[in-house]
Parts: structure tokens; sequence; C-alpha cells
């Protein structure tokens, strides 16, 4: 729990002004309505949504254009984008300014996922530069008024860095902020992030926001980083897993009107109900909302006395009645436990080589069989 207090930093994306300086970092299969719409109960921000594969949305993929759409309660609207292909990201941009489905685009850079680089995407496209520079390019020209942003990774490892000729690029095409998880493709979520990159690129990128990502578990986290690097905001990611209400932390570390909770058993429970309830309403299925809350689990009672068995029995879950029942098992008056509920959260992996093209790293410009390899690289998977 943080109790440091600051003045209320400025951030501003374009015409977009936020209470504070704080954006929900796109996670696919966490960050749809349910769980932003939970997060803005507890706190103020910018929420981005699930990564949206451009190719889906101008093909207007049933189930991608449902993850697109917002809830009337949600405001600003934001979307990211994934793709590869200039023409068709800029199509996916056109297409949610045109049918206003968005009030902020973001298009993502960071995936280290294998599936996705190995054919070029993800954090493996900024290292040819051209390519990035004409996607960025033409995606902030369609967006027009509607503020466009990037999100990117260092690079593809220590030895492929892209982050600042990313950036300068972004900055010169037009973008309204660029973040950056201060992690290579390499480290995927390994080890620990890299803030003197964020210094680096807040240094390098002067006229639009900077944006730091990676290890904010805390409010006091989240403090520190703009302290050291001078970045404009941050962009928080694992560390708001199972706990939606570190976007009041946050709020109230950077000076918001927002009171700090006390997270005991009981209000952990009553949040972890709310989220499941709110994913039944988002499937409009109760089965399939009680199947989605069962990966939080873990995450919502980390370092709470809640026993083996009743977390078994949470984990496979089907309706809410059932886990109205088992809640009420629970020794609800439990106060927070401190240290054990807090700390690193969510997949970390292990450094790896990046799977990559043949001949990727040979140049900077994109080879011609490159081009073939990209047509197959939007594929479905989070990034960042």
């Amino acid at each position: 729990m943080s109790s440091t207090l600051l003045p209320a930093p400025a951030l501003r994306i374009g015409p977009i002004a936020l209470d504070a300086p704080v954006v929900l970092a796109p996670m696919a299969g966490i960050t749809n309505t349910a769980f932003r719409r939970l997060c803005r109960e507890y706190g103020v921000g910018l929420y981005v949504s699930e990564m949206i594969t451009s190719r889906a949305l101008v093909e207007r993929n049933a189930t991608t254009m449902r993850l697109i759409t917002h809830h009337e309660s949600e405001t600003p609207r934001s979307i990211q984008l994934y793709g590869v292909d200039p023409a068709t990201v800029e199509g996916a941009v056109r297409l949610l300014v045109d049918e206003d489905r968005a009030d902020h685009i973001d298009l993502n850079f960071g995936c280290p996922v294998p599936k996705v680089t190995r054919k070029g995407g993800g954090a493996a496209l900024p290292w040819k530069l051209g390519l990035f520079r004409e996607i960025v390019t033409r995606a902030a020209r369609a967006a027009g008024d509607i503020p466009l942003t990037v999100k990117m990774r260092k690079g593809i490892d220590t030895d492929h860095l892209t982050f600042l000729d990313a950036g300068r690029i972004a900055e010169d095409a037009g973008v309204a902020a660029v973040a950056l998880h201060a992690r290579t493709a390499a480290e995927f979520y390994s080890g620990q992030a890299d803030w003197s990159a964020i210094a680096a690129l807040k240094a390098a990128v002067t006229s639009i926001p900077v944006l730091g990502n990676g290890d904010i578990w805390s409010a006091d986290d989240a403090v520190r980083m703009m302290a050291e690097t001078g970045c404009d905001g941050v962009v928080v990611g694992r560390g708001c897993l199972g706990r939606p209400w570190l976007f009041g932390e946050l709020a109230a570390a950077f000076g918001a009107d927002h009171r700090l909770v006390d997270a005991n058993l009981g209000f952990v429970a009553g949040a972890f109900r709310r989220h499941a309830e709110l994913l039944v309403e988002f499937f409009d299925d109760e089965d399939r909302g009680c199947r989605d809350i069962r990966k939080h689990v873990a995450w919502y009672f980390k370092g709470y006395p809640v026993g083996g068995d009743t977390r078994a029995r949470l984990a496979t879950v089907s309706s809410l009645a059932e886990i109205d029942d088992l809640l009420a098992t629970l020794d609800l008056a439990a106060p927070y436990p401190g240290a054990a509920a807090e700390g690193q959260r969510g997949r970390a992996g292990t450094p790896k080589r990046p799977a990559l093209p043949d001949g990727w790293l040979d140049s900077r410009d994109l080879a011609e069989e490159a081009t073939c390899a990209l047509a197959e690289a939007e594929l479905d998977h989070s990034g960042g």
C-alpha cells in the first residue's frame, strides 16, 4: 500500500486529459470490457482494450467486432491494434475513426511471442525501419484528430536495440505519445526492467509524452519510475492482475482525490465476485463468464488465508451461485497480509533467443522474401 503523495502531474495524450498519468496495458484475455470497467470503478486513467488484430478488424470478424465494443460507461474508449501491413493497419484505423469506435488508438510493436516475431511482427518489426515508418505514418494520418500512440520494447535483444530510432520516427510521424516496455523481446517478461532505457527515450523524444512500462507492482513503484526516469506517465500490466484497485492507489499517489481501500479478505472477495458478474454480462453467458474468472483466482487471493481446496474449487466454478457459496466459507475479516500479497504476479518466463525470419537481422531494410513472411504474422497473441 502506498502512502506517497505528489502533486498531480498533467498528462495529455492528444486532446485526452487524464486525471492521473496512468494507463492500463493491453493484456490478451484480461483487459476485456469487464476488467476495464472494474478498474475504472476503483481509479482513473486510460484503460486500453485487448490487442486487436488489424486484419481481423478490417474483415469484420465477429469476435473482433465484439472485442472493440465498449460499454457505455467507458470514456475515453481506447483500442490497441496489431498489424504488419501498412495498408491493413491504415484500413483498421480508418474503420475505427469512420465508425466512431475509439477515442484513442494504440499500435503494438512490443509482442515478444515467438509465433509473432518468427514472422517479423511484434517486437521484431521496428528493426525494419522503413516498414515501421510507413505503418506509423499511414496510421497517424488515418487517425486524424483521434490520438494515435505507439507501444514498443527496447528491441530484439541487447545487440539489436530499436527503441530510440523507433521513438524518433514515431514522433516525426505525428503520434501523440510513445510507451516503452523496458525489456527486449529476448528477455520476454523475465529479470528486471531496464528503467534507464525509459530515461534515454525521454531524452531522445522531447515533443510528446513518453510513458514507462515494466515492473510496476505498486503505486510506490510508479512514483519511483517517474522520479528516476522523468517519464510523463506509467503503463501498468501484470501488477494489476487480481488487484484492480491498484488504480485507486495510483490515483491517490499522484494526488487525485481517491480513497485508499482496506484490502482485507472480505474486500478482495467482493472484488472477485464483481469481476465475475461483469464477465457474465460481457459474455452474456453465465457459464462462460465463470469459466473466464477461474484464471484470476490465484491472483486475487495471493497471500490471503484461502485453503488449497477452496482455491481449487473456485478454479472450477460454473455459476455465480457457486462462487457465492465458496466465498461465504472464507474468513472475510482476515486482514490484508502485506508483503505476501504484493510483488510480482503473472507470467515471467525465462530469457530466450528470439524467433525471427531467416536473415532478418542482416539488414534494417525489408527484403522481398521477408514481405511474404509478414503476411502470416497477424495472429491473436498478446504483446507488450
